[in-house]
């Protein structure tokens, strides 16, 4: 049987994308323009994608999902139709708002000549009961397979991948409770399966015949529970085995409310994520290859899924917000528009002065920063700070720096290391002192319009495990002195070098 990536394509389809600004949906508009095929875009608010790098080679059409004439004027000319759309978190009414927005694509779908319907669901139980959230999931599915458009649906459990609700739920869990009091749903089975292969599954079934119709279950190599899960990744993240005492009374209504506690997750979503957990999500077939076949290299593992998702956020920490978005080099990249509760946890203390200084006065007081020079605010704390990191094995400020004037990319300076250098914009800063974490400290420098400068200051810190959070707390009461002071000393020192 031919294969989707062997198939040639004779022209270019016209792909619809719904649910473009979720977590999927966002990240397979590259993929299928990638492919070379024609992409439009569905949102009921087409300014929440003007941020997406990929906005301005897509048509965007404005539509509510469960408004039918808007959602027949989208469909009009399609060739396939990704639906990506569920209202999970929207409140207890969501399985009917569910399947009335199915039943509202199903018919502009079938009445606009649309020739393959693609849905993301979910993995199927054999006999459990189902929780909402899958049973909602299931029924949608049904959905579209009856209404008389080729309609692919690959169902699959946990998504791994930075911004996927149930990956984020899982990083908080693991990191942020070295000891954990768990109910039972963490010994039921699951299969796992990374985002970027949930993707090539999505690209492929663009070009699958039209006899097939049919349902495709989809995970990675390895299943496991989520006790493993939490484990394993706590390896990947670098973090002490986490210490996990089932409790059979705990029941998913109390365990959501506890995830609630622990986790930035929105409870609307985290509730019902926490409930299918008691089911056991396993593939049962592996029928999509005869379509879609394996990547040379196989798929991607939980260990590598996730080793991805951790750097990639980290990575990504230390992107300036100041410079022009980067675009995501892959599926595990963290998009601007993820959740604000995505990606991890992340501490910012972001400080911004404008100053009658030149911005060339200004940065080469930035520059010049560090060694006999100093850090511009409370020189005892940099000291004693210093001396705490010499005794517990760190360098220390011992290091100074090699040229008073000049800095360039991967120099040592004091505790730091140069990481990113713009000659008169940027100098960012990775520490190197021991921290239970990652820490940054970057200094953004601009022309003011009145001929000025304005000097932004970020010192950005990525928590590993409990320990990091309770640093960054322990020290919080100290940064109005040490960081509030250094970028008011740095704005004088520029001043009176140009007085």
């Amino acid at each position: 049987m031919p294969s989707a990536e062997t198939t040639p394509l004779t022209r270019p389809l016209t792909c619809l994308v719904t649910g473009a600004t979720g977590y999927i949906g966002g990240r397979l508009v590259p993929e299928l323009l990638d492919a070379g095929h024609r992409v439009r875009v569905m949102t009921r608010s087409p300014e929440r994608l003007r941020d997406h790098p990929w906005a301005s080679r897509v048509e965007i059409v404005r539509a509510d999902a469960g408004d039918a004439d808007q959602v027949a004027t989208a469909c009009a000319g399609v060739d396939v139709v990704y639906y990506l759309i569920h209202a999970l978190g929207s409140g207890p009414e969501f399985e009917a708002t569910d399947r009335h927005t199915a039943e509202v694509m199903a018919r502009a779908a079938r009445e606009a000549g649309v020739g393959r319907l693609v849905y993301l669901g979910a993995l199927e139980p054999e006999g459990e009961e189902l929780s909402p959230h899958l049973r909602s999931r299931i029924e949608v599915a049904e959905i579209l397979l009856a209404s008389g458009v080729p309609t692919a649906v690959l169902r699959a459990a946990v998504v791994l991948g930075s911004g996927s609700a149930s990956f984020e739920m899982l990083r908080y869990l693991t990191e942020r409770l070295p000891v954990m009091v768990t109910p039972r749903w963490v010994h039921s089975r699951i299969q796992p399966i990374a985002v970027r292969d949930v993707l090539r599954y999505l690209v492929g079934c663009a070009t699958l015949p039209s006899s097939v119709s049919r349902c495709f279950d989809i995970g990675g190599p390895d299943v496991m529970n989520y006790a493993e899960m939490m484990q394993r990744y706590a390896a990947v993240a670098g973090l002490p085995r986490r210490r996990i005492l089932p409790v059979p009374l705990f029941s998913p209504s109390l365990s959501s409310h506890w995830v609630g506690l622990i986790t930035p997750v929105p409870a609307g979503i985290a509730r019902p994520l926490v409930e299918s957990l008691r089911n056991t999500v396993v593939c049962r077939e592996h029928d999509i290859a005869e379509y879609v076949p394996d990547p040379p290299g196989g798929l991607l593992g939980f260990d590598e899924a996730v080793g991805l998702a951790v750097q990639r956020v980290r990575d990504s920490a230390v992107t300036t917000r100041w410079a022009s978005a980067s675009v995501p080099g892959a599926p595990s990249d963290p998009l601007p528009t993820d959740p604000d509760w995505a990606g991890g946890s992340l501490y910012v203390d972001e400080r911004v002065r404008r100053s009658p200084a030149s911005a060339s006065a200004m940065w080469q007081v930035v520059e010049g920063i560090g060694g006999e020079t100093g850090w511009y605010s409370f020189p005892l704390a940099w000291r004693v700070r210093g001396a705490l990191d010499r005794l517990v094995g760190g360098v220390g400020l011992r290091r100074g720096r090699r040229d008073p004037r000049r800095l360039y990319v991967g120099d040592a300076l004091d505790f730091w290391r140069v990481e990113e250098r713009e000659e008169g914009r940027l100098l960012r800063l990775r520490a190197e002192m021991r921290v239970p974490g990652l820490a940054w400290l970057e200094f953004h420098v601009e022309h003011a319009p009145d001929g000025g400068s304005v000097l932004r200051q970020r010192a950005t810190f990525a928590p590993h495990g409990l320990a990091g959070h309770l640093y960054w707390w322990a020290v919080a009461a100290f940064h109005g002195i040490v960081f509030g002071g250094m970028v008011r000393g740095i704005t004088r020192a520029a001043e009176r070098a140009v007085a």
